[in-house]
């Protein structure tokens, strides 16, 4: 079985997922919550099969760089530059007091500065597959709300990389190494300069080059090159971006689809991407399942809901304090609140990351891990709480909701 790790597992985590997720959708519950359980069912912490997890993330790896490069497509920059008012001071505001409560929490564990500020730092990251699912699965993407959520997403997908570049330092500081460095400082400019060079080839060569490279091979008129032409394209830059410029595969896979946003084979590529989109964002949900040790909820109940509350109440709280200060409709506030009510892909490399500097022990990192499974499996809830919220007060019809929203950005 050894020998075929990647099929043995990529069949047990589609056939699990198919058969929990189905079972769930029966029970009238979110499917995801089904593919969670597929994922703690092949995991190492319960009997019977083991899949490997190290492949499972390489998996929902792609699902991630797919499932950006889809976004990209539905959105112009003038759509992202029209939200920046609202999106980067709610990105920062949200990560950073998210980052704060995981601290003090952290603190009151026992946990010493760095691990509490790393606990922080990965709670306040929101998964990029479980907010751009709930959104395409309730038809707001490309509603003005929806475009928020995006901007707001990728400040903190770009916050993150730079967070990454300085822990090498805080693991110093951590094991009394005095504190950040010049050379930290210094790799941090360098990153920040290396993915604006990459942003701006994006949009200046880039947004010439791939669309005719697109049209060019459309003009074959075979739909299996196109479409491994478009696969070439998203993979291609994400790798790109991260290898060569210190950017994230998300980042470099959303950039991707930008340039190519407005083409009149922009419909087409979407489409034929979706289903591979689907399924390795299935793999993302197994994924996360595989990691997660069901004892942690038994070993230490109290500190998981703590960190939960962070997570679900810290964060909403913080969202809809920062839409409140923008005046902006109840209704925008409470969607915002519940998109970003999770942690997901991000917190898994932040956290890993964590462990292998040291920062972070196996069970800080097992707390993590149960944060995200249980605000993933709760999120379908919460986005329904929050439509209730806002059925029940007093709103503007949708047109002078829709003008009050952009008046305010």
């Amino acid at each position: 079985m050894e020998g075929h790790a990647l099929i043995a597992t990529l069949v047990g985590a589609i056939a699990l997922s198919f058969f929990f997720g189905f079972i769930a959708k029966k029970l009238k519950l979110s499917p995801l919550i089904g593919y969670l359980l597929a994922g703690v069912a092949v995991g190492p912490f319960t009997p019977g099969f083991v899949g490997n997890a190290g492949i499972a993330l390489e998996f929902a790896e792609i699902g991630v760089i797919l499932l950006m490069f889809g976004v990209g497509l539905k959105f112009s920059l003038e759509d992202l530059w029209a939200v920046k008012g609202v999106a980067l001071p709610g990105a920062i505001v949200q990560m950073t007091a998210a980052t704060l409560l995981g601290y003090g929490v952290g603190t009151l564990m026992g946990l010493d500065a760095a691990e509490s500020l790393m606990l922080g730092f990965s709670l306040s990251v929101a998964s990029t597959v479980v907010l751009l699912r709930a959104l395409e699965d309730r038809n707001i993407l490309k509603t003005e709300n929806g475009r928020i959520c995006v901007g707001w997403l990728v400040i903190e997908d770009i916050a993150i990389v730079l967070g990454i570049v300085l822990l090498p330092a805080l693991a110093t500081a951590g094991n009394g190494g005095g504190g950040l460095t010049s050379a930290a400082w210094m790799a941090l400019g360098l990153t920040v300069g290396k993915i604006a060079i990459f942003v701006a080839l994006m949009l200046v060569v880039g947004a010439r080059l791939f669309p005719w490279m697109i049209v060019q091979i459309a003009h074959l008129k075979s739909r299996e090159l196109l479409s491994l032409g478009t696969l070439t394209l998203a993979l291609g830059i994400a790798w790109v971006a991260y290898e060569l410029f210190d950017a994230s595969f998300a980042l470099g896979a959303f950039l991707a689809g930008v340039v190519l946003n407005g083409s009149k084979f922009t419909h087409r590529i979407a489409e034929d991407s979706l289903p591979l989109r689907d399924t390795f964002a299935v793999l993302f949900f197994v994924s996360v399942g595989m990691l997660f040790d069901p004892m942690t909820l038994i070993r230490a109940p109290l500190e998981v809901l703590a960190v939960v509350a962070i997570i679900i109440v810290g964060k909403g709280a913080a969202a809809l304090a920062i839409t409140s200060l923008y005046k902006l409709p109840l209704r925008t506030g409470m969607l915002i609140a519940a998109s970003l009510a999770q942690i997901g892909e991000f917190s898994f490399v932040l956290a890993g990351l964590g462990v292998r500097l040291e920062l972070l022990s196996g069970d800080t990192y097992n707390l993590i891990l149960a944060g995200a499974l249980i605000s993933i499996a709760l999120n379908p809830l919460l986005f329904k709480l929050a439509e209730h919220i806002s059925d029940k007060s007093e709103r503007a019809p949708p047109e002078v909701e829709r003008d009050a929203i952009l008046d305010k950005l």
